[in-house]
């Protein structure tokens, strides 16, 4: 079952991240994958399925639990879990943006 972030989770009270590329939306979908719209408006599908299931996962290798990739959450308008393991939202917005999908390679 798809779950959606809309609002930020660890934001101070009154700040606004407003960059482009900052996250607005999050949508986590199966196999690995994210749904996410950013500030501008633009979004598309990030794919984590190599990296998180890759030889060399590191922080990433807890994501393979599909009940702990789905607890992805907004902070500070990047893709963040619970351990740590974080997504760069500036090449995110580039690739989707380029593309409207982003493929994280392990």
């Amino acid at each position: 079952m798809p779950s959606e972030t809309i609002t930020e989770t660890h934001q101070a009270a009154g700040v606004v991240f407003a960059a482009p590329w900052r996250l607005r939306v999050l949508s986590v979908l199966p196999e690995w994958r994210l749904a996410v719209t950013f500030n501008d408006g633009s979004s598309g599908i990030v794919d984590v399925s190599a990296l998180v299931n890759g030889p060399d996962a590191g922080v990433f290798e807890a994501l393979r639990d599909p009940a702990f990739f789905a607890t992805a959450y907004l902070d500070c308008g990047a893709v963040a879990w619970p351990n740590g393991a974080d997504l760069a939202p500036d090449a995110m917005y580039k690739e989707i943006r380029r593309s409207g999908v982003w493929r994280i390679l392990d």
